[in-house]
């Protein structure tokens, strides 16, 4: 955390540092002074180490919190931190403009790229405008759209994952998201040019996978990535949406565990205090990484890369018999 910012909503298991908050944000209003300063530097530290404390003991409900927090980044605050000269293209040629999912071309350290991501929004119009998140068929094909282009003109994919799940509403069915989405399962596993998937907020069912079959897979330290959101578990296991904190221990849908299972490849830091907190941070901690991977795959051929991707998914769930 470089600042204080105490107006952000605290979540539930950080009710600790209300007090403290409420602290910093009665001196911030006062006329600076030394001793105003002095304050101020003490009460940051006092939250850096009760966050850390916080932090460290996170349940995967606590996860699921913090990964749908409205003030964590998302997608579009990641691309114009890390990306320059983003040009946004839409429509997917077929129906419409699906302002959940954003894409188009951008500049990255010297190279051309892709970027498609899932974008939420912060205030009530913007969620509606963005329908909070939750892609319709004509988002997922116009990702479609957006990685031919790609595989096509040889650029490189980064997408962004960031969805509760895709929209199952009845125009939603009627348009057949399920066949949009299982499209771009089989194009995204045959693309010859590398692709890396980042798990920023939640990675929700097929409505995340749609966009997120990747050479590499990365996630954010407190991001979910599940085959259902709890609430959906829990109406479905116990028929009691309330028994969701239950339902996301049983879904495992931290980043740890999905790093071991193979899921993903690894995962990025957040700093102390969650994406939320500092915003630069995780943006530099995911270029670093975006970067790195790029690079790896400089001397593959296209036929690797494909074998590459289809080599990491098929790993997924092996069992060894010892």
């Amino acid at each position: 955390m470089k600042q204080l910012k105490p107006d952000l909503p605290l979540l539930s298991f950080e009710v600790s540092l209300k007090p403290l908050y409420k602290k910093a944000k009665s001196l911030q209003s006062k006329k600076p002074s030394e001793k105003v300063k002095a304050r101020l530097s003490e009460l940051h530290e006092k939250i850096l180490i009760e966050s850390k404390s916080l932090y460290k003991k996170t349940t995967n409900w606590d996860k699921t919190q913090i990964a749908r927090h409205p003030h964590r980044p998302f997608a579009l605050d990641y691309v114009e931190k890390i990306f320059s000269d983003f040009e946004l293209l839409h429509g997917d040629r077929n129906f419409g403009d699906d302002n959940s999912i954003v894409a188009g071309l951008a500049n990255f350290e010297g190279r051309s790229v892709v970027i498609v991501g899932q974008q939420k929004g912060r205030t009530t119009k913007e969620n509606l405008l963005r329908n909070f998140g939750m892609p319709k068929p004509e988002g997922y094909r116009k990702a479609l759209k957006i990685f031919e282009f790609a595989n096509k003109f040889k650029k490189p994919i980064i997408t962004f994952i960031d969805t509760a799940g895709a929209y199952p509403g009845l125009e939603s069915e009627e348009r057949s998201v399920g066949e949009a989405i299982a499209r771009n399962l089989k194009v995204m596993s045959g693309l010859s040019v590398p692709n890396i998937a980042v798990v920023i907020g939640e990675g929700g069912s097929g409505g995340a996978l749609g966009i997120a079959v990747a050479n590499i897979v990365l996630m954010l330290e407190h991001s979910i990535y599940s085959v259902i959101s709890p609430e959906s578990c829990a109406s479905i296991l116990w028929h009691d949406a309330s028994k969701k904190e239950i339902a996301a221990a049983v879904l495992k849908n931290d980043a740890k565990t999905a790093l071991k299972l193979g899921v993903i490849d690894e995962i990025i830091s957040e700093g102390c205090g969650g994406a939320h907190r500092d915003w630069d941070l995780v943006a530099n901690n995911l270029k670093k990484s975006i970067g790195r991977h790029l690079n790896s795959f400089a001397k593959y051929k296209p036929n690797e890369i494909k074998e590459h991707r289809l080599k990491k998914f098929a790993k997924i769930g092996e069992v060894r018999l010892i």
